[in-house]
């Protein structure tokens, strides 16, 4: 995943999504119960992750604090 983060949260449906770079046509791919992860269509690249029943998983959250079986590298840009 690349890109500007764009994370959206549907509180009627206990849903939390997080996007990264820009929006593109994808599907997605279930790997728990409750998380799915969303790759591109054309590449198979990751491009976000969906995690449902999430207020269950976080139950204070000012201190969130989740275990996701994904792995995620972070590069700072010079601004």
């Amino acid at each position: 995943m690349k890109g500007q983060m764009r994370i959206y949260y549907d509180e009627e449906g206990d849903f939390l999504e997080i996007m990264a770079g820009e929006p593109r046509e994808n599907y997605g791919e279930h790997i728990t119960k409750d998380i799915v992860i969303f790759k591109d269509e054309k590449t198979g690249e990751a491009v976000g992750i969906g995690i449902f029943n999430f207020k269950k998983r976080a139950k204070n959250l000012q201190e969130i604090k989740l275990d996701l079986p994904i792995d995620i590298s972070l590069i700072a840009k010079n601004i």
